[in-house]
Formats: C-alpha cells, sequence, structure tokens
C-alpha cells in the first residue's frame, strides 16, 4: 500500500483527477489551478453541499470505499434534479485519517468517476486535509436550469396532486440488515471470521438501495417529455414524511396522504415483517431512498398515472386541514417527521 505522504496533497489530488475528462461547455477551466472557471451566461445556476462524516453517514464496517464515493456523489446530484436542473460540476474536499492509503483513495475516486461519467458531470476541485477523527467527505455540486424551469418547494397548491417515484423504505431495510450483521460479526472471535459472512440471499435489492443508490435523471427527462411541471418537488432523502413537511410548510399548505398508496418493494416488506418492524413507518421516516417527491396541478393526472415508477399517494389541501396520514382502515392521523436528525 502506498502511503499518502509519499506523494503529498497536489500530487494525491493529480494522481486521483487525471483521469476524470471534462464534459461540460460550461467548464472553462477545471482542476489545475487555483480555482475552476465555469460560465452559466444564460441559465440559473444551482448550488447543493453535503457532508459525510465516518460514524455519523457511513460506517466502513460494511461500507466498501468504491460505493461511498459513488454515493456521495449521487446524493449531490439528486438534490440539483430536485430543483428540475442539471448537475455539471463537482466539488470534493476529504480530510483523511493516517490509516488510509493511496489505493483506499483511489478507490472513493473511482466510485465518484464512476458516478460523474454515469451522469455527465466535471469534477472540476476539491481540498484533502488529515483528520484525526476518521474519513470526512464534502462534497459541492453545482448545476444549471433556465429561470422558467426551476422549482421550489414552495409552490404546491389545494387539490394539487402528490406524487413519488420509486418505491420506499429499501434503503433503510438495506442499514437495519447491515447493522444485524454487522453486530453478529463483532460478536464473534476474530479467528471465526469466515463463520461470520453474512448470507444476504434474496436480499441484494435492499443493500444495493442502500449502498449505491441512483439520483433519478430519468424521472425529471419524462416529466418534460410528458409536458408536465411540477409546482413542488424535493429528493426522499431524510424520509418521505419529513419532506412532505417541508413542502407544506415552504407552501403554507397541508396535505393527505393515503397508507395504501405509498408504495413498497416485496423484499422491503418481506424483511420489515422478518425485523419486527413496521413496514410503513420504515417507508415515511427510514430515509436515504433519494427518490423524487413532487406535487403537479390536478389537471396532470392522467399523465403522471401513465409514467412507470410513478405513484399518486395522495394530495395538497388547505393549510388549517394540516399534514394527515390516512391509514388502510379509513383513520386519519397528523403526519409527523421521525426521520434522520443531523444533531
Amino acid at each position: 500500500m502506498t502511503q499518502i505522504s509519499e506523494l503529498g496533497e497536489f500530487g494525491l489530488i493529480h494522481h486521483l483527477t487525471d483521469k476524470f475528462e471534462n464534459k461540460n461547455a460550461s467548464t472553462i477551466k477545471g482542476v489545475g489551478d487555483d480555482c475552476a472557471v465555469l460560465s452559466y451566461p444564460d441559465k440559473q445556476v444551482l448550488v447543493t453541499s453535503d457532508m459525510l462524516m465516518e460514524g455519523i453517514h457511513f460506517d466502513l464496517v460494511y461500507t466498501p470505499l468504491k460505493h461511498l464515493g459513488y454515493k456521495a456523489a449521487q446524493v449531490n446530484f439528486s438534490d440539483v434534479y430536485a430543483m428540475n436542473g442539471t448537475p455539471r460540476q463537482l466539488v470534493v474536499s476529504m480530510a483523511l485519517g493516517r490509516r488510509f492509503s493511496v489505493e483506499n483513495v483511489e478507490e472513493i475516486y473511482e466510485g465518484l468517476r464512476l458516478a460523474c461519467e454515469r451522469h455527465q458531470v466535471d469534477l472540476v476541485g476539491g481540498d484533502t486535509c488529515s483528520s484525526v477523527t476518521g474519513l470526512a467527505l464534502s462534497l459541492t455540486c453545482i448545476g444549471e436550469a433556465p429561470a422558467d424551469d426551476v422549482i421550489y418547494r414552495s409552490g404546491a397548491k389545494e387539490n394539487d396532486l402528490i406524487c413519488v417515484s420509486g418505491n420506499l423504505g429499501a434503503a433503510y431495510m438495506g442499514l437495519q440488515l447491515m447493522e444485524r450483521e454487522k453486530r453478529v460479526f463483532e460478536s464473534r472471535p476474530a479467528q471465526d471470521a469466515e463463520a461470520a459472512q453474512p448470507d444476504f440471499a434474496g436480499r441484494e435489492y435492499l443493500l444495493e438501495r442502500f449502498l449505491k443508490p441512483e439520483a433519478r435523471r430519468d424521472i425529471v427527462e419524462r416529466l418534460r417529455a410528458a409536458g408536465v411541471r411540477p409546482t413542488a418537488m424535493m429528493d426522499v432523502s431524510d424520509g418521505l414524511s419529513s419532506e412532505l413537511l417541508h413542502i407544506c410548510r415552504a407552501s403554507h399548505c397541508g396535505c393527505r396522504v393515503y397508507e395504501e398508496r405509498i408504495p413498497l418493494d416485496y423484499q422491503t416488506a418481506v424483511t420489515a415483517e422478518e425485523l419486527n418492524l413496521n413496514v410503513t413507518t420504515c417507508a415515511l421516516n427510514g430515509g436515504e431512498d433519494y427518490e423524487l417527491l413532487f406535487t403537479v396541478p390536478l389537471t396532470a393526472h392522467e399523465k403522471v398515472a401513465a409514467m412507470d415508477d410513478v405513484a399518486v399517494i395522495g394530495s395538497i389541501t388547505r393549510e388549517a386541514l394540516g399534514p394527515q396520514l390516512v391509514a388502510r382502515d379509513g383513520q386519519e392521523f397528523e403526519l409527523k417527521a421521525q426521520g434522520f436528525k443531523a444533531f
């Protein structure tokens, strides 16, 4: 393994970024100078940042470094798509402990490169430093959108339909499986590592949703192709209930969401039952699904209902009615956020 000190900071940056090629006309100058130079003469510029801390946002006991890099990039791209924009550039900074080698960091960057290639995003800069508390990643994504296309959380109107892409709760189930197997692994003697290897047969989808999420560019493209412009949109990072409440607060409205309409994958339901968890609670509050939650006018019902992998789960109501969950038996409950809290 190559010690990072052998290359030094700038040698490491050159080593890691040498394989990245710029693909966007808005990237005038990428890595290699004091600043990246970008040009957006006719577009609105969208900027989003995310920080990932070892022990808080990821656990290296079960998170491959390549997957970590891929996921870190996808998390940022998802925020730009949630504004109806297109991600164009990525800035990556990281703090590294002494236990990390050059080869370890190469794995992270391989995941970043794969994500950037898949979404045609240019890596244009960043920073590296040492750490005494573990690995930390800080990413900033720059995107673009025509001024009239940008969608905020604050545009939902009474009678709008509430829609969500994909299915919910699968990433949380993947996390629960990993945490369960970690406890089993740590309870065994060190020499018994072979016997502690978990069997995830039949649960591969849940692990992929947790370790390798995909930002939903395809949903944004299909909405555009269908001529449907959402009135409000967010990505589901902290849980469906939390994101719905953000939209309700920003748009000064209420909502009614139907439990029976919340999309679930079969593996999610089976695993929740196996772990003695309420699957609806997991779907509402699990988080890290990175699906798109959006509202559309009632007149767009036929178009969104015809879209694959999109579910209409409720409607926007008057603010005075508040956020409500309609259970399978018809009873209504106040919708509360119980998902991830940063502090």
